[in-house]
């Protein structure tokens, strides 16, 4: 095409200047600042009285132990590396409080808000036009709510994108050095994309990789966040306007909702406490807002007078599934609805709200029952000096001990607002108005078929709990494909599948605990070398995180992994061991380890036996009832696992040893089981189940062959003086060339030609370190396991920890293996399959190496690279993946009863956790000397391993090795 020549100038002048706007926003370096005081925010007309001074303190806390200062961002919630805009905006406000509240001076101040405004400015925006819906805190990378990095993001929130609009106007107004800055970071977004006719509008991106705007914002919320756009000259009229609402009335008072419903626009319209304060707090009520905020408190007032449950409801995280909850006043046509937000009930976990309280007592400083439901939670602090806890439970009167930014950001916020003698934080003229009457029949704002319309962003909820877990096996593979060697016709092996049993809601068993123990000691009478480092407990108490989100408090038991109501014996030998753990950690009091170990007594009284000899291979964790790997049914159990036994007893007898008050009640135990047929000639064996053509289910006892956990369950049932010398470390061990190294793969044997499962994998030889010690012969099996996956790491750079792990997804279980099938460094699943690109790095074996081997560089780096993989609600992550370095989202009671045990493993000198027993006069002992018993009880009363030392340590050994006996604890 061909222009005349003024028309080319033209145009080259308008291409030059498109360049240079764009170059100008591209090359926007801003410069740090020095804050300077303006003197309307450091207006402190109502200091804070010495009480309210220690609510700010503690409040503050919370975003000092949970700063990150390689971004300047901080956790939005205690200890997880994660953050929205909104969590970045409370920040923002709890910064800007603490400095006029002199709870940091204007040195850290300045340090903290360069370091984060530095950050934000060089954030990667989804699509180039605002910010990801959630980010690492840590690295600042674009993640999903799981954590994981996303090279495209998952799309924006307008309403996150509100708020933190309304923290940068607080933070220019009151630091004025910081405007250009601001201004330039605003600038850089293309904030427009966000509106749409008058509303606001978010982005989500669909499974076809698209990205899709969405209608965001109800009653409350959407004015806010308008409010927000509003103060940087982006106008949402419609927004902004309180329709489309109608008068719902509740306890006898009328009570303003979103008119557009669930059910039309997959959006949920609840009426919670927050939206209104924030708007009081930054805004000042204004209009029908206040009248609204009027009504919503005073509908709680009468909730309270009619019932006596003191209520102050909102959003808030909690410390168990499903880890975040809307306690509302009405949602989706129900009144005091508890929901998440695909609109589930959870009503037993409806909790009075930290935030909420102090948020009521300060906008209506004059109403007694604001004080009164205040008073309830105003010294609702962490003991470690953590911040507020989200508030407490109106079921179990019990804190809920979830620590976030959200509930200690707006504690600061609200005492500030106090400070300035309850005068609004942003000076604005803006009012949300209504335009008629209360609508009955509001038009949808989204068409019913855009998914993800929201009230308010739930990313805060959502980075909590994983996505997508299926009904999977009750335990670690491990034990699961033992049970099922693929070498025996007619076996199988149950691939998790959703059943009609899923659905239906099984009858929980109700387990008394045993009685009270006599003397129940304060604590182990394990010695520690020295205490926990605040990391180590950090580490610690999030470990035991998961084992206090997954316990069944009727039947007192703990899922094996936190998607399936199951567990294996092994997997409460896990708990067991973590109870221990926990307590001589001081990461539990005496009391709550006291509780669960005579409840986890009581139920493992209460499992039907298989053929009345020895616990079957799984169980429903609420009916107590066996179950397959599959979490199918099977009323007469599908036999046992040598192993899983060997791991419980390993359990028990440390119980014995370090609380011994529980030795009678853990001698009953085992004296009701039968071992005939699990200790034959020196040997493990293990019963499974088949089902023949002609539909008869045959019981087949067969040896254990699996490498390191048949050696780990024989050293165990050594502990109570079975001969299982055949099956106990030692003898010749076939080798594979790995890395230049020769990996044991299998034991040389002739009683067996089983084939089943011949890949090697680090969970079994690092728990036995652990639990009993490097011995001699075992190191001669462990130091290659290990040298090889260093080794692997010299050449590659690639971070190995070959574990099985269990994931969310197909296959559900992965042996990242160090040799499987002949060949190295494979991914298999439990069928044998490979599974490509399925490697992962296990977080518990990284902190096992770490503990067994301090000083080696290469544990080290193992532990350097998973320490921050765990949700602070339920605990540690499987690991993650070797290919692309995302977390893989598992949580189970192996990983973490490790985790804890590797930590004790630091502060006890690195000895072996299995201590020994050094009076033999307890009831199993008798039994076993009384001989003749009919159940297959040792032939005398003597343990067939010892503890021993040398100059490498010291170690169990079987009881036939020449070596220095050590007869106490330390």
């Amino acid at each position: 095409m061909i222009y005349k020549p003024r028309q080319q100038k033209l145009l080259r002048w308008v291409a030059l200047f498109l360049i240079g706007t764009f170059l100008q926003f591209l090359f926007y370096i801003p410069t740090p600042v020095l804050s300077q005081n303006s003197n309307s925010c450091s207006n402190i007309t109502t200091p804070l009285t010495s009480e309210e001074q220690t609510y700010a303190r503690a409040a503050w806390q919370y975003f000092v132990k949970n700063y990150q200062p390689a971004t300047g961002f901080t956790n939005s919630t205690g200890g997880y590396p994660s953050g929205t805009l909104w969590d970045m905006g409370n920040y923002l406000m709890a910064l800007n409080a603490a400095r006029w509240l002199n709870l940091t001076d204007q040195a850290d101040f300045d340090s903290r808000l360069n370091k984060f405004l530095t950050t934000l400015n060089s954030l990667k925006l989804f699509e180039d036009a605002l910010p990801n819906k959630v980010y690492n805190a840590a690295t600042a990378q674009m993640v999903d709510y799981g954590n994981n990095p996303l090279e495209q993001g998952i799309g924006w929130s307008a309403l996150d994108v509100g708020r933190i609009l309304a923290a940068f106007d607080v933070i220019r107004t009151c630091h004025p050095q910081y405007n250009e800055w601001l201004k330039g970071i605003v600038a850089k977004w293309q904030v427009a994309r966000s509106l749409k006719d008058g509303q606001l509008f978010g982005a989500t991106v669909l499974p076809d990789k698209k990205t899709l705007l969405v209608q965001e914002g109800r009653l409350g919320y959407e004015e806010y966040g308008a409010r927000g756009y509003q103060l940087w000259g982006f106008s949402a009229p419609k927004a902004i306007a309180l329709e489309p609402f109608k008068l719902v009335e509740i306890n006898g008072v009328q009570i303003p909702v979103d008119s557009r419903d669930f059910q039309s626009t997959n959006a949920n319209n609840y009426v919670v406490s927050e939206s209104y304060i924030l708007d009081g707090i930054e805004f000042g009520l204004q209009g029908e807002l206040a009248d609204f905020a009027a009504r919503v408190l005073d509908v709680q007032k009468r909730r309270f007078d009619t019932t006596g449950q003191l209520t102050a409801v909102t959003e808030d995280n909690i410390d168990q599934a499903p880890y975040f909850l809307y306690n509302t006043v009405y949602a989706n046509g129900a009144n005091w609805a508890t929901i998440t937000d695909a609109n589930q009930p959870y009503p037993q976990f409806r909790s009075i709200s930290t935030k909420a309280a102090f948020g009521w007592r300060y906008l209506f400083p004059d109403n007694a029952y604001a004080q009164k439901v205040f008073d309830a939670v105003k010294d609702l602090r962490s003991p470690d000096d953590s911040g507020y806890y989200a508030g407490i439970y109106e079921e179990s009167k019990q804190p809920n001990k979830a620590l976030t930014g959200n509930t200690n950001g707006l504690i600061l916020e609200i005492l500030y607002y106090k400070a300035r003698g309850n005068h609004p934080l942003i000076a604005s003229t803006s009012a949300s108005v209504s335009t008629g009457k209360p609508s009955e029949n509001a038009s949808s704002a989204t068409p019913s078929n855009q998914p993800n319309s929201t009230g308010k962003p739930s990313e805060n909820a959502s980075s909590a709990t994983p996505s997508n877990q299926p009904n999977s096996t009750g335990k670690p593979s491990e034990n699961a494909s033992s049970a099922t060697p693929a070498n025996q016709p007619n076996s199988t092996v149950t691939t998790p599948i959703a059943t009609s049993a899923d659905t239906s809601k099984p009858i929980e068993v109700t387990v008394a605990p045993i009685p009270p123990v006599d003397s129940p000691q304060s604590s182990s009478n394990l010695k520690l070398a020295r205490p926990l480092t605040p990391v180590e407990r950090r580490y610690a108490e999030a470990a035991w995180r998961y084992f206090q989100a997954n316990y069944h408090s009727k039947s007192g038991l703990i899922d094996d992994r936190s998607d399936f109501k199951g567990a294996t014996l092994w997997g409460l030998g896990d708990y067991l061991a973590a109870l221990h753990a926990a307590r001589s950690l001081d990461t539990i009091t005496p009391k709550e380890f006291d509780q669960r170990t005579r409840h986890l007594l009581a139920a493992l009284t209460k499992l039907p036996l298989f053929a009345g000899e020895l616990p079957s291979r799984g169980y429903d964790t609420r009916t107590l009832q066996p179950v397959d790997y599959g979490g199918n049914p099977v009323s007469e159990g599908n036999g046992w696992s040598a192993l899983d036994l060997g791991r419980m007893l390993a359990a028990l007898y440390n119980l014995k040893s370090c609380h011994p008050e529980y030795t009678a009640a853990v001698d009953k135990i085992v004296l009701d089981w039968s071992y005939l047929r699990v200790v034959r000639e020196g040997i493990l064996s293990s019963a499974t189940v088949t089902k023949e053509q002609d539909g008869r289910y045959l019981t087949r006892v067969n040896p254990e062959t699996r490498l390191g956990y048949e050696e780990y369950a024989a050293r165990a049932f050594q502990l109570w003086g079975f001969n299982l010398a055949r099956s106990a470390v030692g003898g010749e061990y076939q080798t594979a060339s790995v890395e230049g190294l020769k990996v044991p793969i299998q034991r040389h044997r002739t009683d067996t030609n089983s084939k089943v499962n011949q890949y090697t994998v680090s969970n079994p030889f690092v728990l036995y370190g652990l639990e009993f010690g490097l011995d001699p012969k075992m190191r001669s099996l462990f130091e290659p396991i290990f040298q090889a996956q260093a080794e692997r790491y010299r050449r590659t750079g690639t971070l190995t920890a070959s574990a099985t792990t269990l994931i969310d997804r197909k296959p559900y279980t992965v042996h990242s293996t160090i040799t499987g099938q002949g060949k190295s460094w494979v991914a298999l699943g439990d069928d044998g399959q490979p599974v490509p690109k399925g490697r992962l790095v296990s977080t518990a074996v990284a902190f096992a190496y770490n503990a067994l081997l301090p000083d080696n560089k290469y544990s080290q780096q193992l532990q350097e690279g998973t320490t921050d993989l765990y949700n602070p609600l339920v605990g540690f992550y499987e690991g993650f993946y070797e290919t692309t370095g995302k977390t893989a989202v598992g949580f189970t009671s192996s990983t973490n009863s490790m985790i804890l045990q590797s930590l004790l493993y630091n502060v006890t000198n690195r000895q072996p956790l299995i201590r020994p027993i050094t009076t033999m006069n307890s009831l199993w002992w008798q039994t076993v000397t009384k001989g003749d018993s009919g159940r297959g009880l040792p032939n005398s009363a003597t343990q067939q391993t010892k503890l021993t030392s040398d100059s490498s340590g010291s170690y169990w050994v079987s009881d036939s090795e020449k070596t220095h006996l050590v007869t106490g604890t330390k």
